[in-house]
């Protein structure tokens, strides 16, 4: 039996082309009255979809629309929920992920036809392509982030991403400096007009973003706080401010005597380019400026981070390098991992973890030395 107006609701039918189908009723929207058509191959397979979703309307949830795409849902998933609930730098990246390397692919695959092997097929299809594990890697996490949505909105029963190995990606190693290193470094820093962005930056293990986030408001020098709530991004050309990476990145932290010193120091040299500017000086209320005011240029500061690790006769490293060397250095004094943890702005204590292991050799090293005083202590009594 084909289609025909006068098919009521919950009605079974088989079409010509031996299919079942039943229309469900989804009411009034937007002065029209809205249906909708699920099928199956047999009559018992209808009957389920189509008790599913009658129970879908009662509760007010989104009827399963078999006929929608990947790319339709990604779509609308991107503009409705990331956009919203991200910050723009993650919008970006996922729009990207999306338009190159999913819906090319998967696009046209229907939402409710996707399934494990075929999200394998597609990473083996980017692997033939060329496409490096790491972007594989975050391509499939960005899936997988979508069709967990899927689940919740009750468009799918499961989750094929999830239940596909994600890419092996290697680590980038972690390149920290020693104290020697940072000593030579703080040395050049303290005569560069940049230099206290670093200082800050190794001394609290910030994010870049984050030091040129920085406002005067955020840092009481009496007190010695300083409290992390933007941070200051490149996007696609021209300077945002967002919120913090996390909630837990959103901190107030106690400033280390050398930090202080830095920004007492640079506060009073920002003064005198004010001075200088007159007229032209911007009062944004940040930290670290231009010499009118403006935010920070971080191709500036990538610029003048080369030349002091060049002063400073230092192997190249990365800004980013200073957070796990501040990160190194408190582990190894023997500061609670938690502590460390919080002071990076880590969402949980298993991240610190993971990505110091490199230095946990040597504090078990300590711990067994320290364990060695304590029975040693014991066994004298």
């Amino acid at each position: 039996m084909t289609h025909r107006r006068g098919h009521g609701e919950g009605t079974i039918s088989k079409k010509s082309d031996g299919r079942w189908w039943a229309r469900v009723d989804l009411g009034w929207r937007h002065g029209k009255r809205v249906r909708k058509a699920v099928y199956g191959k047999t009559r018992r397979e209808v009957a389920e979809k189509l008790q599913k979703a009658q129970e879908a309307k009662r509760k007010g949830l989104p009827v399963v629309n078999e006929t929608q795409t990947v790319e339709q849902f990604l779509t609308d998933w991107l503009e409705k929920t990331v956009k919203i609930k991200t910050r723009v730098r993650t919008y970006e990246t996922y729009e990207v992920s999306l338009r190159l390397h999913i819906l090319p692919y998967l696009g046209k695959v229907r939402l409710s036809d996707l399934s494990p092997q075929r999200v394998q097929t597609w990473l083996g299809d980017l692997d033939q392509a060329g496409v490096s594990a790491g972007v594989r890697f975050n391509a499939r996490a960005v899936l997988r982030s979508a069709l967990n949505q899927a689940m919740k909105w009750e468009l799918i029963s499961r989750n094929a991403a999830a239940l596909v190995d994600a890419p092996s990606v290697s680590r980038d190693e972690i390149q920290p400096l020693d104290q020697t290193q940072v000593g030579r470094l703080l040395t050049v820093c303290a005569s560069h007009r940049l230099g206290p962005v670093f200082t800050v930056a190794v001394a609290l293990g910030l994010r870049l973003g984050e030091v040129l986030g920085l406002r005067w408001s955020d840092i009481d020098l009496e007190t010695r706080e300083l409290r992390v709530r933007q941070t200051l991004q490149r996007q696609k050309g021209r300077v945002a401010f967002g919120e913090p990476k996390s909630k837990r990145s959103r901190r107030t932290l106690p400033l280390p005597i050398v930090a202080a010193e830095a920004l007492k120091a640079h506060r009073t040299r920002q003064l005198q380019e004010r001075l200088l500017a007159g007229s032209r000086w911007h009062d944004s209320g940040l930290v670290f400026t231009s010499t009118i005011g403006t935010s920070a240029d971080d191709r500036n500061v990538r610029r003048a981070w080369k030349e002091l690790l060049a002063s400073a006769d230092l192997p190249y490293v990365r800004i980013h390098d200073l957070r796990h060397t501040a990160a190194t250095l408190l582990l190894t004094q023997g500061v609670h991992p938690r502590v460390v943890m919080e002071t990076l702005g880590h969402s949980q204590i298993g991240v610190t973890l993971d990505t110091y292991s490199h230095v946990l050799p040597a504090l078990q090293r300590d711990a067994a030395d320290e364990m060695d005083k304590a029975l040693g202590r014991a066994s004298a009594r």
